[in-house]
């Protein structure tokens, strides 16, 4: 399947478009669209003049002549695409779509080209102007950051407790690293927490410590340190978290999205999830991943009609999430071999460490092999990789039978000898070449060296072994800008314009199968989504350039014009409006701006100017 997957051939293209215009669906079709180039993704048709949409599926592709000819009626209504490019929604491999929305909530603190924050000082400057704009601090006492980056600071640092209690000391300020794995505390949120120099290093976790003391320093590293951090978030009411939820889903269908996936769901985010489905608040389709660690013994939702294949209200769960490391950027990602320059107080033979022990991986790993539950593990580091192929290995050979196609979620340091053995299991690949613009200098110099970092995120290895991959973008940790993705799958330039691993870059129509049909497969949904075929669901989004033809350079400057799902627009680009969504963001450094404009158009603008609900 996989070899077909990869094909190029076009030898069956005549037989596809016969098959296109079967009347086994009876003609006037709902929709036709025509008048630009449509690339369908699917390699026995690669591309058509018209596409015949009846009832939010796909009834004909090929010809304008003979599409028209089979499905035109007088309901029809004709669309013409007017130059622009049609190709299949895009369909998130890896993200947060909740916390795409907690991202729209907080101070924006990203580095350049996504934010302003390039020092301490500037960081500083954003929590105090949002301290000033925003009715969460007022109104739930607490001071919330998201997106520093140390290695784009000038200082190359992260920021302390003393570096927050300058912005304030009655107000507790939890600013969030951009990977989502480290946070810095202030004092007032450190007290709150509890935590001490007394308090011991979590399992996964690392409380830093002021030089040549046990005083905390107010960075924390490892997620298993967000139970600590949710003693100090604000509890907000279910109005409030789905107006959140809907903020990640407008940000996530600005750019060309029709499925989102919640990659580490907690209990409270399924409930969340559940709430919106029944309520009729998902634009798009949503697959959560519960963490596997914190679902009870008994099963809980995972034995509750979520857990399906099939969509309820736009909802499924699809299996479960499972983390054995933390992030390369970070230098908490679990290496084989010693970081080129460990962090601060580290020794030269620190190579990050591992979330959970064997035993534990195995167990986990097992437990969804037994309960047949597609599992998808967060493994950055090439150790974190050898042993979740351990827990596989032993998971697969002890439960047989079954198709789980269980996926290793970034697998940015995989090393060339891995690639055999994940071929091997089944292990598909979901990598995260986007970390090639927003950290390879980094890598270069800093984190990994040059011949470890030339190969993140393989997907040449990919190829060259004829294996599926997608490709993701993790949001929060950037934003949903498929466009940005698409680019650094093909491009893998990094912020100062180095090609990181040239062998390692794919030709965009394979960058594209990542992000659409590949990633379908990855869900178990290729037969339902991720190309432009008869049968299949009318998911599509509009661009403004052909991302096949156009200079490759310039691929991160398409704009995703529309997003259809099932037939529907959803979202249409308005140039007329500044504020018209996170596309100008990448291009002009003004989030926070685009930000408070997209929450004053947004549901967060009427739930969080309301007083106060605790519980």
């Amino acid at each position: 399947m996989m070899r077909l997957a990869l094909t190029t051939a076009r030898v069956g293209a005549f037989v596809a478009l016969l098959a296109s215009l079967s009347p086994a669906i009876a003609a006037d079709a709902d929709t036709i669209y025509f008048g630009g180039p449509i690339i369908t993704v699917d390699d026995r048709l690669p591309t058509a003049e018209a596409v015949a949409v009846k009832g939010g599926e796909i009834v004909a592709v090929g010809s304008r002549n003979a599409v028209e000819k089979a499905q035109k009626g007088v309901r029809t209504t004709m669309i013409d695409l007017g130059g622009r490019t049609m190709i299949p929604g895009f369909i998130d491999a890896h993200g947060h779509m909740w916390g795409a929305g907690v991202q729209a909530m907080a101070a924006n603190l990203l580095p350049p080209p996504d934010g302003p924050v390039r020092s301490i000082a500037d960081l500083q400057q954003q929590l105090r102007k949002w301290m000033a704009t925003s009715n969460i601090a007022r109104d739930f006492g607490v001071v919330i950051g998201f997106g520093y980056d140390d290695s784009q600071l000038v200082e190359q640092r992260h920021p302390t407790a003393e570096d927050l209690d300058a912005v304030s000391t009655d107000l507790p300020i939890i600013v969030i690293h951009q990977s989502g794995h480290l946070h810095a505390l202030n004092s007032k949120a450190l007290q709150m927490a509890e935590i001490t120099a007394a308090t011991e290093d979590p399992q996964g976790g690392v409380i830093r410590r002021k030089p040549g003391t046990r005083a905390p320093s107010g960075v924390m590293e490892g997620t298993v340190l967000i139970r600590e951090f949710l003693r100090i978030m604000p509890k907000l009411t279910l109005k409030q978290q789905l107006a959140l939820l809907e903020a990640g889903q407008d940000l996530y269908v600005k750019y060309g999205h029709t499925t989102a996936q919640e990659g580490r769901a907690l209990p409270g985010n399924v409930d969340l999830y559940v709430a919106a489905a029944e309520a009729g608040r998902l634009k798009i389709d949503a697959v959560l991943y519960p963490e596997v660690l914190l679902i009870p013994e008994d099963g809980g939702f995972m034995n509750g009609p979520y857990f399906s294949r099939t969509y309820h209200n736009g909802l499924r769960i699809g299996g479960v999430k499972l983390t054995l490391d933390a992030s390369p950027q970070g230098r908490t990602a679990w290496l084989s071999q010693p970081y080129l320059t460990p962090p601060p107080g580290q020794p030269p033979s620190y190579a990050g460490y591992p979330a959970l022990s064997d035993d534990q991986a195995i167990a986990a790993v097992s437990r969804a092999y037994r309960n047949n539950w597609q599992i998808i593990t967060h493994t950055n580091g090439d150790a974190a990789i050898d042993q979740l192929i351990k827990a596989v290995s032993i998971a697969s050979a002890q439960y047989l039978g079954q198709d789980r196609r269980p996926v290793m979620i970034h697998g940015q340091t995989l090393r060339e000898d891995q690639v055999p053995k994940i071929k091997e299991l089944g292990i598909f690949p979901a990598l995260f070449p986007m970390h090639t613009f927003y950290w390879g200098d980094w890598y270069l110099d800093t984190v990994l060296g040059p011949e470890r970092a030339a190969n993140i995120s393989p997907t040449g290895w990919m190829v060259r072994n004829d294996m599926m991959f997608s490709s993701h973008h993790d949001a929060p940790v950037a934003f949903p800008d498929t466009m940005r993705v698409l680019s650094a799958t093909v491009n893998r330039t990094t912020r100062s314009n180095q090609v990181l691993g040239p062998e390692q870059r794919v030709e965009p129509i394979v960058a594209l199968k990542a992000m659409t049909l590949w990633a379908a497969y990855q869900h178990f949904e290729e037969k339902t989504k991720g190309s432009i075929e008869v049968g299949k669901l009318a998911d599509f989004a509009i661009l403004s350039d052909n991302p096949l033809t156009i200079d490759r350079m310039k691929i991160a400057d398409i704009k995703v014009i529309e997003t259809i799902k099932k037939g529907k627009s959803i979202y249409r680009f308005d140039a007329t409006k500044t504020s018209e969504g996170s596309a100008l963001c990448v291009e002009s450094s003004r989030c926070y701006e685009t930000f408070v404009a997209f929450r004053a158009r947004s549901p967060l603008t009427e739930v969080f100017g309301e007083p106060p609900h605790f519980h």
